[in-house]
């Protein structure tokens, strides 16, 4: 037994001496782009890692130890854009790997991640995970956006928007044959935010690169009102509209249901509790939440996009900063005023902060116009992701301030118009209470979504539910519903007290 033994020891041993012997860059000397040049490859084993996983991207809380990897990054250039693009594979022993690739998505103007626990999580879980820079590592546009003032880097934009995250697929599926010697059995897309665009842009644009994908007005006024009044109008919301289906728990399972009018909390005094003020709930603060809830439109009324849910928190875009005396500035979300100084008025020095709503709606419109066929992610004809056999499925949190969900139950619900067999390839669940990609503690949060898709693919299980869990309070468990279902609350019957109609 002990000679076993012994000679096991000593097979493991070689075996880790092989993996740290293949992760080396000549081991992926022969890889290449179509139309791009690698410029070069580095590699590093990592042995016995320990990581702490934070709750992330379609995935709970892991503590992953003894995790041994190899780490791939490839630098290249597409020549004649100027644009340098980085992309990192990391690629767990052979005896670990699960046969699958897992691409992963960026957030706000990140296109990727590069952080060990991302990449441990996923690496743990038996994916070779694949995740690229898009050209820049900035947070912010306005350091690469312009070429010039007035003249957009459009090079850098496609390669950030669209083209990079194409070539990481390809690039991950070669590191993969190079290191283990035979293709991915599956490939997965998994993201959230930017990412949940990508995995969109992914299948409307490259259908063959994965198997399924996961995705996931203050100065018209001329006022801006305290950060607190709109604390106190969602405080109301929760008051008002909670119990209308059926149970008080905080969290409205059918946002649009909820008719509370903010302009009934006008005049009305609130105790701020980050600062232990008193303050008066103003006719701009509601007329802000409504025109929130309402969604843009042109000065004449006519529709632009749709809005946020009754319950989201409007702090994201109608945040304020206030002196002690009382006077207030705006200090709103800075993606969408980056989108603005960067890529439709092309001026670094433009001053969101004058706009005006007629002001407004040519900018929106020369958003659509100009970058659509680049970044946009509206197309609803996903015949080629059908006839490749790959799978789609979405979840988007109801109380999401950043995007609102009714944005995505527009296109999925012109998806589903267009194809009446949609649902056989593409699955959408939408999360009451959540917020932006799960942040925070409250909603109903599906931590296993990416297991529900991998299960789709492979075993041929569709997901009619899926399941999520509160993470606050005492833990519960329920089951979202598929769309066009909803969920409801039925007492004591179905699973944790809630079903689907």
């Amino acid at each position: 037994m002990s000679h076993r033994i012994k000679a096991l020891v000593l097979a493991l041993a070689e075996l880790s001496v092989s993996a740290q012997e293949i992760c080396n860059p000549a081991t992926f000397q022969n890889i290449s782009l179509f139309g791009g040049r690698v410029l070069h490859i580095d590699t590093r084993s990592y042995s016995d890692l320990a990581v702490q996983v934070p709750e992330g991207q379609n995935h709970n809380a892991k503590n992953v130890s003894g995790l041994d990897v190899c780490e791939v990054k490839i630098a290249y250039e597409r020549p004649g854009l100027n644009v340098t693009v980085n992309t990192i594979v990391w690629l767990p022993t052979a005896e670990n790997w699960s046969g699958r690739l897992l691409g992963n998505g960026g957030g706000g103007w990140k296109a990727g991640v590069e952080d060990n626990a991302t990449l441990s999580w996923a690496a743990s879980e038996g994916f070779a995970v694949v995740s690229t820079d898009g050209g820049h590592v900035a947070v912010d546009p306005s350091q690469w956006a312009l070429a010039s003032t007035g003249n957009l880097n459009w090079g850098l934009f496609e390669t950030f928007a669209s083209t990079s995250l194409d070539d990481a697929a390809t690039l991950g599926k070669e590191v993969i044959k190079a290191f283990y010697g035979k293709p991915a059995s599956y490939s997965y897309w998994n993201g959230c935010s930017q990412g949940g665009r990508q995995g969109y842009l992914m299948a409307q644009r490259y259908p063959e690169q994965y198997d399924v994908q996961n995705s996931f007005q203050l100065t018209n006024a001329g006022e801006y009102p305290n950060s607190c009044e709109f604390e106190a109008i969602l405080a109301a919301v929760i008051k008002s509209c909670d119990a209308n289906d059926g149970l008080t728990d905080t969290i409205i399972l059918s946002p649009g249901d909820c008719t509370f009018d903010p302009s009934t909390l006008i005049g009305q005094q609130h105790i701020c509790p980050s600062t232990n003020r008193t303050i008066t709930i103003s006719a701009a603060a509601a007329t802000v939440a409504k025109q929130a809830w309402t969604g843009a439109t042109s000065p004449s009324g006519e529709f632009l996009w749709h809005g946020l849910s009754k319950d989201s928190n409007l702090l994201l875009h109608a945040g304020t900063t206030c002196s002690p005396n009382g006077t207030c500035l705006g200090a709103p979300e800075p993606l969408p005023i980056s989108w603005m100084k960067y890529f439709l008025a092309l001026d670094p020095t433009f001053n969101t902060l004058n706009i005006t709503t007629a002001q407004f709606t040519p900018l929106f419109r020369s958003s659509v116009d100009r970058y659509d066929s680049v970044i946009g992610t509206s197309n609803p004809h996903l015949t080629a992701l059908h006839n490749a056999g790959a799978k789609l499925l979405s979840w988007h949190g109801l109380a999401d301030p950043g995007i609102g969900h009714s944005g995505t139950e527009h296109y999925v619900r012109q998806v589903y118009d267009r194809d009446p067999l949609a649902a056989s390839y593409y699955r959408y669940f939408e999360a009451p209470g959540l917020d932006h990609c799960g942040a925070g503690t409250k909603g109903f949060y599906p931590g296993d979504a990416l297991g529900s898709l991998i299960r789709w693919v492979e075993e041929g299980v569709v997901p009619e539910t899926l399941e999520a869990r509160t993470r606050e309070g005492v833990e519960k468990t329920v089951e979202l519903c598929a769309w066009p279902k909803k969920m409801v609350y039925v007492g004591d019957e179905g699973k944790g007290g809630f079903g689907c109609k």
